[in-house]
């Protein structure tokens, strides 16, 4: 849990790794206490691959962000404005090295906040590759909670594992959104919801 919560007491140990997408060269810098902290997590690379261009939006909010990776791709690929969220405030120094790293700074505006509670605004496209090992309370607020967040003709788009109830929660979500599976592969699933 510590690198969702409180990972102060870790000591950093900051490296870089380099990845390819969508036909674009990106560095990272992570770091001890971050999610994925070697290369792009599988989840996180299908749910960029799997989302229509035409579908981005250019208000876009990324919610648990981690160290950047999915808020500072979009940015950079489609030109959007990227706020991108996350409680870890090592994940969140993390992201801001990041957007300047990979010429986003300007497109991006990097915050902390525990799910939506420091967001005030609303937007086209929410995107998240939810903490599933902070618990269901969490997720289920990151994934309801984003209607109050999202403009009309909004979508939240989301990855999640078979084995990590990818079905419960799809049936869940059916009872306030309609939820599309845009990509199925190696047990993660890429979701649409909308309303």
């Amino acid at each position: 849990m510590g690198q969702y919560f409180s990972n102060e007491q870790l000591p950093s140990k900051i490296k870089t790794f380099e990845t390819m997408l969508l036909g674009t060269k990106y560095e990272f810098f992570t770091d001890n206490g971050v999610f994925c902290k070697d290369y792009l997590d599988f989840g996180s690379r299908l749910l960029l691959e799997s989302i229509p261009p035409s579908e981005v939006g250019k208000e876009i909010l990324d919610v648990g962000c981690g160290y950047g990776p999915i808020g500072i791709i979009l940015a950079k690929q489609y030109g959007s404005h990227v706020d991108m969220v996350d409680i870890n405030k090592r994940a969140v120094h993390l992201a801001k090295m990041n957007a300047k790293r990979n010429g986003v700074e300007n497109l991006v505006t990097i915050s902390v906040s525990h799910c939506y509670e420091n967001v005030t605004k609303k937007y086209s496209t929410i995107v998240t590759n939810p903490p599933i090992r902070a618990g269901k309370q969490v997720i289920y607020e990151i994934l309801f909670k984003a209607k109050e967040h999202l403009l009309e003709h909004g979508n939240l788009y989301l990855v999640i594992r078979k084995d990590q109830g990818a079905k419960s929660v799809m049936t869940d979500l059916e009872r306030e959104y309609h939820v599309e599976v845009l990509e199925r592969k190696k047990g993660f699933f890429i979701l649409k919801c909308s309303f």
